[in-house]
C-alpha cells in the first residue's frame, strides 16, 4: 500500500500556476488516484494557497480555483490540538513562517514524507524526509 504523502502550499501552487515541477505534482496525483490513497495537506496551509490568488486574482477566480481543489486527490486535515501543539514546537525552535510549521507537523505526526519546493524547509530536511519539487 502507498504511504501518505503531504503537500506544502508551495506544491500546491505550483500545480495551479504550471510553475517548474508542476509535472511531478501531477505524477503524484495520478498516483494517489490509482492507490485511492489521497495526498493531505493541513487545512492552514490550504488558507495559504485560497488567500494568495485571492490577492492575485480576486474573488471569482478564487472560488474557481477551490472548486478545482475540491476536484484533486487532495485530503485536508484540520489544526486540532496535537497538530497546532506540533507546530507551535517546531517554531518555537525553527526560523520558519507558522502556517509551514503545520505542514512539518503534518508530516512528522503522519511519519511521512513532505512535498514542497520551498527553500525555508531546508531547516527540517535531517529532521523530517521532503522530496523537493
Amino acid at each position: 500500500m502507498a504511504a501518505e504523502k503531504v503537500l506544502d502550499s508551495w506544491a500546491l501552487l505550483c500545480y495551479l500556476e504550471q510553475e517548474p515541477g508542476y509535472e511531478k505534482i501531477i505524477e503524484l496525483f495520478d498516483k494517489a488516484v490509482e492507490s485511492s490513497k489521497p495526498l493531505l495537506m493541513c487545512i492552514v496551509n490550504w488558507g495559504e494557497v485560497y488567500y494568495q490568488v485571492m490577492r492575485r486574482f480576486g474573488e471569482q477566480k478564487t472560488q474557481e480555483i477551490e472548486q478545482l481543489i475540491q476536484t484533486l486527490p487532495i485530503t485536508l486535515i484540520e489544526a486540532n490540538k496535537e497538530l497546532t501543539r506540533e507546530a507551535a514546537r517546531i517554531k518555537a525552535k525553527k526560523r520558519m513562517a507558522y502556517a509551514d510549521c503545520f505542514a512539518v507537523a503534518l508530516a512528522r505526526l503522519r511519519k511521512t514524507e513532505l512535498y514542497t519546493g520551498d527553500p525555508e524547509f531546508k531547516v527540517v530536511e535531517k529532521e523530517i524526509k521532503i522530496v523537493w519539487l
